[in-house]
């Protein structure tokens, strides 16, 4: 039997907002009803498999500083494993953790699994031994997948992307590895597949053909959606937008770029967007702003919850804390009625100093009851009325005479000329932006 990884800890249990323990949770309650769910089906918490525990610490300034036996380049790293067995003490050592920090559901990527030589066939090998494990500890512990993913950005040989590869050899390998994982995922009875574009963009535009590219990205969507038909998948598949790192341009840099593209090419009704806190706000937009937009256009499937850095213009993927930034997205996303089959994913790591082996629970327990509060907060401001009552008043008009009229088509510009020169102008009204910014902080105060 595997000894324990985190033996100094255990079950982490809701202690209440009073609790001054660190290790317990003062917000997340799962089983407590917010309207007519539980916060534990509004919220549909993951862990990360690759920032909990493929990663080692490692920044470009220096060498991996966190206590991973099982990881390369780690503080901590056993050298006379094989790579098989390192996988397999990583896997101990995350369910585990699922299960005492008490999360539904994991999200992986292939390459966080299994140990990839770089050969195909040991590859796909190593991959489908892992999963059939996994599968075990799925059952013995009643932990769920989220979704999966494949690794398309990391080894050498995706420099120039995947889909978007100039050689169709690239294109091919890469879609192999993504036969392999949503074949997997449906194996694990994953309620999502991800496509991340991580080099689906460019450097410069001197060496790409943007349209040809699109092209390709295109049908290797087309692909995965035939493909997930065909193996009898009934999750989602979605994609990730993010605006640059680590290309220069990513071509999915946006919802609303996302949302063009799959127009484009007769994808929007196949294919959903998974939404990161962070991307939005590299991409200059509010974490509220992406969902909106997701949800008005059919769009919104799931969250990686994490939180940038206002002075740091790169993905950092810090844990969040922000009970207001998480409050407005919240907001949104109770208005489109939830996220389906998709979760709040924290696709976010610790800090470089932080080695203790326990401080993975203290980061998610505070995501978790960020999440939770926020939820509590947004469940006030929807219940109330207050908000909506206010914007419905602002578009009032819209619904008159005049407003219906131009939305028919029954009025011209000619006609609305017309009109205009007949009447005395219109009087601007008060946003009264301010007010309801107080009125969503007073609920926020409020929330417990």
């Amino acid at each position: 039997m595997n000894m324990p990884f985190f033996s100094d800890v255990d079950a982490i249990t809701y202690l209440g907002p009073d609790s001054d323990e660190a290790l317990g949770f003062r917000w997340y309650d799962a089983d407590r009803v917010v309207g007519d769910k539980t916060m534990a089906e509004h919220l549909r918490f993951a862990v990360c498999y690759w920032h909990s525990f493929a990663a080692n610490g490692l920044d470009i300034f220096g060498a991996g500083t966190l206590d991973r036996p099982w990881a390369e380049g780690s503080a901590t790293f056993d050298s006379s494993m094989s790579p098989m067995a390192a996988a397999e003490m990583k896997q101990d050592a995350a369910f585990e953790f699922f299960s005492k920090l008490g999360v539904p559901y994991y999200c992986f990527h292939d390459v966080d699994m299994a140990p990839f030589s770089g050969g195909y066939a040991a590859d796909a090998d190593a991959l489908k031994a892992m999963v059939d494990r996994a599968g075990s500890k799925m059952d013995e512990t009643g932990i769920k997948l989220l979704w999966g993913t494949a690794n398309l950005f990391s080894h050498p040989r995706f420099l120039a992307g995947a889909a978007t590869n100039p050689d169709p050899e690239m294109f091919a390998r890469a879609a192999a590895q993504v036969c392999d994982v949503l074949e997997a995922t449906h194996q694990l009875g994953g309620e999502n597949y991800v496509l991340w574009g991580g080099r689906e963009g460019y450097e410069t535009l001197l060496n790409t053909d943007m349209a040809k590219e699109s092209d390709q990205l295109a049908r290797f969507m087309h692909l995965v959606v035939e493909h997930k038909q065909r193996i009898g998948f009934t999750g989602t598949i979605l994609i990730e937008p993010k605006p640059f790192e680590p290309t220069k341009h990513q071509y999915d840099y946006d919802s609303a770029t996302c949302h063009a593209f799959l127009q484009k090419y007769d994808l929007a009704d196949e294919i959903k967007l998974n939404i990161e806190v962070n991307h939005a706000t590299l991409a200059g937009h509010d974490f509220n702003h992406e969902v909106a937009y997701a949800a008005a256009n059919g769009i919104l499937g799931s969250i990686d919850a994490n939180a940038g850095d206002d002075r740091l213009g790169w993905d950092v993927d810090r844990f969040p804390v922000s009970v207001e930034q998480m409050t407005l997205g919240m907001i949104e996303i109770l208005r489109a009625g939830g996220l389906g089959t998709g979760g709040l994913n924290f696709d976010a790591k610790l800090r470089r100093p932080s080695i203790a082996r326990d401080d993975l629970f203290h980061a998610h327990i505070g995501g978790m009851d960020t999440m939770a509060r926020a939820l509590l907060a947004a469940h006030s401001v929807l219940d109330s009325g207050e908000l909506d009552s206010l914007r419905t008043e602002r578009y009032a008009g819209w619904d008159g005479d005049l407003g219906q009229q131009i939305m028919n088509g029954s009025l011209d510009l000619a006609a609305l000329r017309e009109r205009a020169g007949s009447t005395a102008d219109p009087q601007p009204v008060s946003g009264r932006q301010e007010m309801l910014e107080n009125l969503v902080a007073r609920h926020i105060e409020r929330a417990s």
